[in-house]
């Protein structure tokens, strides 16, 4: 695991994928300047679409906690479809 990827001049670290969920093409067709300023970036498939959700640290600016980077795993047991593939990207600082 561990891999590195570009995505809009910015470099992630895939730290987690479940079931090959990674796909850098569904990535690239949903990304948006909105998601440049997360820390970390979730991606799951609820009936083969892609959604894709941001994270972050205290320190960042888009902080709130719904979105603290703590309630990852909150997040993916409770808002994602029972036994969905996804994965998780941490931006490189």
């Amino acid at each position: 695991m561990n891999k590195e990827y570009i995505i809009e001049n910015q470099k992630y670290k895939l730290i987690k994928e479940y079931k090959d969920a990674f796909i850098i093409e569904d990535i690239l067709k949903k990304w948006t300047e909105y998601f440049d300023e997360y820390d970390f970036i979730v991606g799951d498939y609820a009936y083969d679409k892609l959604r894709l959700k941001g994270f972050c640290y205290k320190e960042n600016k888009r902080y709130s906690a719904i979105n603290d980077q703590k309630n990852i795993q909150e997040y993916i047991k409770k808002d994602c479809a029972y036994e969905c593939r996804y994965f998780i990207l941490e931006k490189k600082r």
